[in-house]
């Protein structure tokens, strides 16, 4: 097959699989079926295709997303998070629109326990949306805010998507997760900045200082929540255990949190929490299980290799590579789950990192930003629909609320896109480069 014959091949793919989706069947479903249909092309059997996606999901890297998905259940499920809210509001609360920082920094550690933007988000909602209404900050500020503080929870470890994206492109866990502290440290900034800034434009409220005592019986209130994403992280880069071995270790720490310190959950409790955190599971394992075989065909296809050499017979510059699949991603995240997104487009496109001299690290927090990103923006906005079903709010109160910091989503996809570094240096500093 030709070069041309090949590209009119991947675009009839890609235009098959969105009509699938517009039809109104499930993502895991639309991705499956194409990448069956074309399986059978290709004169295999549906055995063949089972196997190539068992092979797949067998994996220890895989494993460990159903424990982190069974710590977040636990947490959601006590007074953790609620336990981190009111320690945030009491270091911030005092500053105009503290509330609205202190939100940031739940959002933070919670995404540092649960490694998902929408775990973060529903999290976040439950709690402080009824408590933003009580001290009267606008409906648009506290969803907005509140949605940004959940993308967090794919960028900073231990993200999920991180996990999948380091299986598909063979790339280290560890490594990726250190990559993703100082990109979300900017965005948390960035994000900081915009509401100290509303704070002082709208007269946001503020809450008066609590005394030293009242700070210290807070704190140790929350320590032992903000104690597992460092025992967990701190147990990877130490060595002391691996991914897996730390997402059972969150786990157990969780469900023991929660029988034991905050005694918010019972024994009788501990199955229904768990199969709920197993229900989670299944939906993002049935989408990353249908994607396994959409991407085998695409690899075998040899797609890749031609890619690769019209980048090279072209003279691509790494910039114009980065600027195309940004624009990609962002149409693609418009109609695509997060999962889905990365396990159609890294098969593709990662051969072609190394001749253009993009390190895999680098090119993750871009996908990660551009997938922030999708969970903002309609039709698919998997946190918008998180706070709408926290809250009672119209859907355009929400999606007023999230468009200044999809706007500085997009600034720091721009830093991260043109400053390799930022991504880079922690885990060249710790690993070496």
């Amino acid at each position: 097959m030709s070069r041309n014959e090949k590209m009119v091949e991947l675009l009839v793919i890609a235009v098959a699989l969105l009509l699938v989706i517009f039809f109104g069947f499930p993502i895991f479903v639309a991705i499956g079926l194409v990448g069956l249909t074309l399986f059978f092309m290709e004169g295999h059997e549906v055995g063949a295709y089972a196997q190539i996606i068992n092979d797949h999901l067998n994996s220890n890297t895989l494993s460990s997303i159903p424990f982190f998905i069974v710590a977040t259940a636990f947490i959601e499920h006590g007074k953790a998070g609620r336990a981190l809210i009111r320690l945030a509001d009491a270091m911030l609360g005092a500053i105009r629109g503290g509330l609205g920082l202190a939100c940031i920094f739940a959002g933070m550690v919670f995404s540092a326990i649960s490694g998902s933007s929408t775990a973060t988000a529903l999290a976040l909602g439950a709690i402080l949306i009824p408590a933003m209404a009580r001290r009267e900050y606008p409906s648009s500020f506290a969803h907005g805010v509140i949605g940004a503080s959940g993308t967090l929870g794919i960028l900073i470890p231990p993200s999920v998507a991180l996990i999948v994206y380091g299986y598909v492109a063979s790339t280290s866990v560890p490594r990726l997760f250190l990559g993703g502290i100082l990109p979300a440290l900017l965005q948390a900034s960035l994000f900081a900045a915009w509401v100290l800034y509303s704070g002082t434009r709208t007269d946001l409220p503020q809450k008066k200082s609590i005394s030293q005592t009242e700070f210290w019986t807070i704190f140790k209130e929350a320590l032992p929540a903000l104690a597992m994403p460092v025992l967990v992280l701190g147990g990877i880069y130490s060595g002391i255990v691996t991914v897996t071995e730390a997402a059972a270790l969150a786990a157990i720490l969780s469900m023991g949190i929660g029988l034991f310190v905050y005694r918010d959950c019972t024994v009788g409790e501990v199955p229904k929490i768990i199969r709920k955190g197993m229900e989670t599971t299944a939906r993002v394992m049935i989408i990353v299980a249908m994607s396994f075989g959409f991407s085998h065909w695409i690899i075998s296809s040899e797609l890749s290799k031609e890619l690769v050499e019209i980048a090279v017979s072209n003279d691509i510059k790494p910039w114009m590579f980065l600027l195309l699949m940004n624009l990609v991603m962002l149409l693609m995240g418009a109609f695509l789950e997060v999962i889905s997104v990365i396990l159609i487009t890294l098969p593709i496109v990662y051969p072609m990192l190394g001749p253009l001299g993009i390190d895999p690290v680098h090119y993750a927090m871009i996908v990660i930003v551009n997938m922030q990103i999708a969970t903002l923006t309609p039709p698919v906005g998997l946190t918008l629909f998180a706070l709408s079903s926290t809250s009672d709010a119209p859907f355009s109160d929400i999606v007023k609320g999230v468009i200044p910091y999809i706007i500085l989503l997009l600034i720091s996809l721009i830093v991260i896109s043109l400053v390799p570094t930022l991504s880079l240096t922690l885990p060249n500093l710790v690993f070496g480069g």
